[in-house]
């Protein structure tokens, strides 16, 4: 993202020489940057880059919903929804195949260390997919999506802590905003909580999705110590590489999950008890898998088309996205208290977006 410099005030020391129309030559500079950047990049790269911004706006929140409509429609099982975030892995992979041969490239040699690293990460995934399925099954969309917006704390201070990325006051104060939202959103839990959902339950979700956020946050952390302890760079390509393989072994985790608990033979039954009927079942299934591996190939793509800072604004705009989505399609309670944490927790992206950009100025 290009950031427009800000227009200073006129001192009273300034010559007259300064034109009026600044604002107009800001806008005019604006577009001529565009324009540049538009020629320098070729017409594929701008299509793909579209797609993946509708991606990641239009998948992460329906996968969101879906969760929540498994739950209200009678499903049960934690594990399957844990299941669903990963069962998609196959997309990337037929997408990075053609990359191959496309780009005339081999797959990065696999060694000990880097096969360790893809198998604790995949652990680590199954593990927080499991924990957003609890904070779904007891919390309502629109809630569980603002407490899961924690998770960019979590990254800020894992990268800080294990990659040593730097972090600035803007960074710092968007870590005590989007915590202030939380706490918000943690004292008002009597005005969204569903009647068939107890204290203890509710409690748990909140505290299963912070749980979740902060799994997601380190594995963004450990991912980076890959990319520079073990790769050495970081590239389109070797991050659907990276992507296929924990979601493989996340899937394989998962997988062996649900055979131990029994929910595969569950399904079937299941199924038939779904209020929406057994098609309606296995298309929010189906569905779920597709759309949530959608958002995390729209947010990869994203990160190495444009630029963290963007993948960051999208980020912040599909929170109010999923909230809203959850309020017109799930009905579900929207108190004064969870509008303010919604506000809150948008400034507190803005400052991390604004903070990320100066860091990417910077070096």
């Amino acid at each position: 993202m290009t950031s427009l410099p800000l227009i200073q005030p006129e001192s009273m020391e300034a010559e007259p020489s300064i034109p009026s129309d600044s604002l107009r030559a800001q806008i005019s500079k604006f577009s001529t940057m565009l324009t540049e950047a538009h020629k320098r990049k070729p017409i594929h790269y701008w299509i793909l880059l579209v797609l993946s911004i509708l991606a990641m706006l239009v998948a992460f929140p329906a996968s969101s919903i879906l969760s929540r409509v498994y739950y209200d429609n009678g499903g049960q099982s934690k594990w399957i929804i844990s299941w669903v975030a990963v069962a998609g892995w196959p997309l990337t992979a037929l997408i990075l195949f053609p990359v191959y041969f496309i780009s005339k490239t081999f797959p990065t040699p696999l060694n000990l260390k880097l096969s360790l690293s893809y198998i604790v990460l995949g652990f680590l995934s199954a593990a927080d997919n499991l924990m957003y399925a609890y904070a779904y099954a007891y919390l309502p969309a629109s809630t569980a999506s603002l407490v899961a917006s924690s998770s960019l704390v979590f990254s800020a201070l894992f990268g800080y802590f294990l990659v040593k990325n730097k972090v600035n006051a803007s960074i710092v104060n968007s870590v005590f905003v989007i915590t202030a939202a939380l706490t918000i959103i943690a004292l008002d839990s009597s005005s969204d909580r569903y009647p068939s959902i107890s204290d203890s339950e509710y409690i748990m979700g909140f505290v299963w999705d912070v749980l979740g956020s902060a799994f997601h946050g380190l594995i963004f952390a450990l991912s980076e110590l890959v990319f520079v302890k073990l790769l050495g760079r970081r590239s389109f390509i070797v991050v659907l590489e990276q992507q296929v393989m924990v979601s493989l072994f996340a899937f394989l985790f998962t997988t062996v999950g649900m055979i131990v608990s029994g929910d595969f033979q569950g399904m079937a039954h299941e199924a038939t008890t779904f209020e929406g009927g057994r098609s309606a079942y296995y298309l929010v299934i189906i569905w779920g898998a597709i759309t949530f591996q959608l958002g995390v190939l729209g947010g990869t793509a994203i990160i190495f088309l444009g630029s963290t800072v963007l993948a960051g604004v999208l980020n912040a705009v599909r929170t109010p996205i999923t909230s809203i989505a959850a309020v017109i399609l799930l009905k579900d309670p929207m108190s004064g208290f969870k509008i303010l944490s919604l506000v809150i927790t948008f400034w507190g992206f803005g400052s991390y977006i604004y903070g990320s950009s100066m860091g990417e100025k910077s070096s």
